[in-house]
């Protein structure tokens, strides 16, 4: 069984089905081994890279590793891949299982589980790894969306706090129902709004529906034409974050190029303060991506993170 020391804090990601199942599944660990209701925060990527991490112990969840965690008494629970080794830090990782997966596995070794925390972690795991094969996959998705459309703290209130009222629960109708309506709606609109930004890379605009089912249905029918595609999304403190997909592992590439992370088929990063406006960004993208050519092979993330072992605990 892992030791997990007692936390003063719990953290997890922010903008996520993930990280909002495996922040709450943390808690009820602490609740069951230490007695603590322990504070939970939940940061975006952006916010979370500025943050002091000054808590004597702390436990971590679907956020990547970094060289500033590596501290005696945190735990890190996470599936991305990391350019930082652990010396001291206690990093249960495996890349391919979701965060939620994996803090559910410690649940289990504690003696917490039920039935419904099985389905709502098996949906998470689905969507967060993108699962397409899994019969559960557009439920799996609908769950997903839950947390884009009414964010964290919004979806924990509704549920106060308890996971296990996530299952079933009656907005995942609103869900189902906007994945049916707006996705074909939203796929027919992107197809005709799509920018090149290099030679195998293009800016996609979403207008209405799951962005990531159209990205994704996108990917297949240009797979012959370009290998990444891009969404930018302006933020109401006026910044320009990104998302980036791909099906053969160029995403991880592409993001590091613009300062950020994720998975290789999965990634995101935040354009320079200087970048204003989603048209702004794309200028951005193309200078930069058009620079030097970007190696959207899985090849050059093996060459990347060669000697790495990422199943580290």
């Amino acid at each position: 069984m892992v030791f997990l020391p007692e936390p003063e804090i719990i953290i997890t990601h922010e903008s996520d089905l993930d990280g909002f199942v495996s922040g709450l599944l943390l808690k009820k660990i602490a609740r069951k081994l230490h007695g603590l209701d322990c504070e939970l925060q939940a940061w975006n990527n952006e916010a979370w890279s500025r943050r002091q991490l000054v808590e004597r112990s702390a436990w971590v969840c679907d956020l990547t590793f970094e060289k500033r965690m590596d501290k005696p008494s945190w735990v890190v629970v996470d599936h991305h891949l990391s350019q930082d080794i652990p010396t001291h830090t206690q990093l249960i990782h495996s890349p391919e299982k979701s965060a939620s997966l994996l803090c559910y596995e410690l649940c289990k070794e504690v003696g917490i589980s039920s039935p419904e925390l099985d389905k709502i972690v098996h949906y998470s795991n689905v969507a967060d790894l993108f699962l397409e094969s899994d019969p559960d996959f557009n439920v799996a998705m609908d769950y997903a969306n839950l947390v884009k459309a009414y964010t964290f703290w919004k979806l924990y209130d509704i549920i106060e706090g308890e996971l296990e009222r996530l299952f079933e629960h009656p907005l995942l109708k609103v869900m189902e129902v906007k994945r049916v309506v707006e996705n074909p709606i939203g796929l027919e609109w992107s197809r005709k709004n799509i920018t090149e930004v290099s030679p195998d890379t293009a800016v996609v605009e979403i207008a209405v529906g799951n962005g990531n089912l159209i990205i994704n249905q996108l990917l297949k029918e240009l797979a012959g034409k370009y290998s990444v595609l891009i969404t930018l999304f302006r933020k109401s403190n006026a910044s320009v974050v990104v998302s980036i997909r791909s099906m053969t592992g160029g995403a991880l590439a592409v993001a590091r190029k613009l300062g950020g992370g994720g998975h290789p088929n999965a990634s995101g990063a935040t354009l320079p303060k200087t970048v204003r406006s989603v048209n702004e960004g794309i200028n951005y993208l193309e200078a930069i991506l058009r620079s030097e050519p970007t190696n959207t092979s899985f090849n050059c993330l093996d060459q990347l993170f060669e000697g790495i072992d990422l199943n580290k605990k």
